[in-house]
């Protein structure tokens, strides 16, 4: 299991990006903070930008990122992956039923 960061445009981008994995399976929950503020260089520039912050619980990252890219408006949508090392025992288990079927 392992928890995939990833950024959007807008909170709307976001929903629907969440909607997406949850339904096809490809994340067993997804959490969306909506403000957060990204500064960044981007093309020889540096940019701040508001976007929203989606928190996405998954077990495969290939096909996550795959979905994500499909979805995304950016022409580089930030995707990194942390293996869940420990966790809640029963929310775990959870995670497995919901994405492991």
């Amino acid at each position: 299991m392992r928890v995939i960061l990833s950024t959007a445009a807008s909170s709307e981008e976001a929903k629907k990006i969440a909607r997406h994995l949850v339904r096809e399976r490809l994340a067993a929950c997804v959490n969306i903070v909506p403000k957060i503020t990204s500064i960044y260089e981007w093309k020889g520039k540096i940019v701040e930008d508001s976007e929203a912050l989606l928190i996405i619980k998954a077990a495969d990252f290939a096909k996550v990122e795959e979905a994500i890219k499909k979805l995304h408006s950016y022409e580089v949508p930030e995707i990194i992956s942390f293996e869940i090392d420990e966790g809640s025992r029963e929310y775990l288990e959870w995670m497995e039923a919901v994405l492991l079927q």
